[in-house]
């Protein structure tokens, strides 16, 4: 069973987010286009300066509308399709079949502006695409600008997912190259009862572990919150610390569950096992930047981190799925059914005992 077949609430935000994806990516060729056309067409070319207006304003509306689609392809369907392959595979088909689209795209630019600008009929519009296009001496200068164009908005998207969404803007802007001090809410979430179900699954344990965890981030994307880091069977996620994001952690929570349970029929009929995770959450300070020579990581550190890590620890030690600290509780204000106080706890590796809470949601 492969990951991308998994399925996704209807109107999910995880796939309301590939938008602003498509959109950037229709700005930015259509810009790109914009400035290569500005900088090699002349007046006269179209026949005068108002012609040659014309000409440019309605080939970016092509270029805009069709680079949208490829924009989709590219976000929506290819990654979905070749979400299992090799970067290499990734990189060689999706360029192979952007490069079709961009000869379609062509075509509609030839079309529209012979029709509406040139005034001659599609037979007309046809047989001068075919003839242009394919002229070694422009399609091959062409060819090369269209496959470094895909080649590096692939790689951005390659670069984004690694980072975890809105943290890759962050990165390119050099925000964390010095260490950055920020409040944030830290969600530490694993399986429960891992090893016997590793025992059972064997090899397809792994298997198990990735459509879990793409259940478990779909739900924490689903309300605003960042992928941290995966370990094993382990997700950590965070949110900018506040009361609206305490609740969206808290939501991401139910989510998860919910996504678990739209797949209910994938899990049972392919690993005979309904997962269930457990949870702990903190919130305060953390240090974040930059690490690594050859391999560069976004880091957080700190007390909270390690807080967050051994609230979620003491569910096995408590009997609980979701555990919160004292800090939490104050931000989200819950009403009193909402969360039971589990007294003074002692934290392993904590010098001093913290009141944790578990959730009843």
């Amino acid at each position: 069973m492969s990951v991308s077949k998994l399925i996704l609430p209807r109107g999910s935000v995880v796939n309301k987010r590939e938008l602003p994806i498509i959109l950037i990516i229709a700005i930015s060729w259509t810009l790109i286009d914009l400035f290569l056309v500005r900088i090699s067409v002349l007046p006269y070319k179209y026949g005068n300066e108002i012609s040659t207006n014309r000409a440019i304003t309605l080939r970016e509306l092509n270029v805009f509308l069709l680079s949208f689609i490829i924009g989709f392809l590219l976000v929506s369907v290819l990654r979905k399709y070749f979400h299992s392959s090799s970067l290499w595979i990734n990189l060689l088909f999706k360029t192979a079949i952007l490069l079709l689209a961009a000869v379609i795209m062509n075509l509609f630019i030839y079309i529209s502006y012979e029709l509406l600008i040139g005034g001659r009929t599609i037979e007309a519009a046809f047989n001068r695409f075919v003839v242009n296009t394919f002229r070694p001496e422009w399609a091959l200068p062409k060819m090369t600008e269209w496959v470094i164009l895909f080649l590096l908005t692939q790689l951005a998207l390659e670069i984004n997912e690694k980072y975890s969404p809105g943290v890759f803007v962050s990165i390119m802007a050099g925000r964390y190259l010095q260490p950055k001090e920020e409040e944030r809410i830290i969600l530490f979430l694993d399986l429960r009862n891992s090893t016997p179900i590793a025992e059972k699954l064997n090899h397809k344990y792994f298997q198990f572990i990735r459509d879990f965890i793409f259940c478990i981030s779909a739900g924490i994307m689903e309300h605003h919150g960042r992928i941290y880091q995966y370990v094993g069977d382990e997700i950590v996620a965070w949110w900018p610390s506040s009361k609206e994001n305490a609740k969206r952690a808290i939501q991401s929570l139910i989510e998860s569950r919910k996504v678990i349970n739209t797949n209910t029929n994938v899990f049972s009929r392919n690993y005979d096992i309904l997962p269930e995770y457990k949870a702990g959450m903190h919130v305060g300070k953390v240090t974040v930047g930059q690490v690594g020579i050859a391999k560069k990581e976004l880091v957080m550190s700190g007390d909270t981190i390690n807080t967050a890590s051994r609230i979620r620890s003491a569910c096995t030690d408590l009997n609980q799925k979701f555990l919160v600290s004292k800090d939490v509780i104050n931000m989200l204000e819950l009403p009193e059914w909402q969360s039971e106080s589990m007294g003074m706890v002692d934290l392993k590796g904590k010098n001093e005992m913290m009141e944790l809470f578990a959730l009843k949601i």
